[in-house]
């Protein structure tokens, strides 16, 4: 599973980029939204490596850091469930350290934290990051794309601070939601 990508995939999709340039250990993609340039990357690396791809491109365009949004999976959060963050550390997730790794200790960038829950019973956290989701975990993040979408959208028109501020709420309001319709 790799939902960092699904969020990239349909954030690309949405706006007629295509992926396909290899570029810093990545594939890569870039257009607009309106008159404002959008730079997306996958990296190519192993996902505990994706600052070796996100550091390189960084410099390559020079892109101010507080520009950048990483995208990744989150097992503290419910599946299905996004939060934008606008900076922080890597909260034990190896990707993460990576990229701040290679942003030179920077932790001034922001993320869309995409849920993907906990692992069940004894499960194995590593084992469950590297299984595919069953059919019920697959329609929460189907779900979740076109909102993140919405989200990177008005990032774009109404900042990030702003737009963090609404859509957290309203995610909030969706786990709630979805926690008292299976009880």
């Amino acid at each position: 599973m790799h939902v960092g990508f699904e969020m990239i995939d349909a954030f690309a999709e949405s706006l007629g980029i295509s992926m396909n340039i290899p570029l810093c250990k990545a594939l890569f993609g870039e257009g607009f939204v309106g008159d404002a340039p959008v730079l997306l990357a996958k990296p190519q690396t192993y996902m505990n490596l994706s600052g070796e791809s996100a550091g390189p491109l960084a410099a390559y365009y020079k892109l101010p850091l507080n520009r950048v949004i990483v995208f990744h999976d989150d097992m503290e959060l419910p599946c299905g469930v996004l939060r934008l963050q606008e900076k922080g550390g890597h909260g034990c997730h190896r990707g993460l350290k990576s990229v701040i790794n290679h942003f030179r200790g920077n932790r001034e960038f922001a993320r869309l934290r995409i849920g993907i829950g906990r692992p069940p019973g004894q499960m194995d956290p590593k084992a469950f990051l590297l299984q595919k989701f069953n059919a019920t975990a697959q329609e929460r993040i189907d779900a979740a794309l076109p909102e993140g979408v919405v989200a990177l959208r008005c990032i774009l028109f109404e900042g990030l601070t702003r737009t963090a501020r609404w859509f957290n709420q309203e995610q909030k309001y969706k786990y709630i939601r979805s926690e008292t319709m299976s009880t």
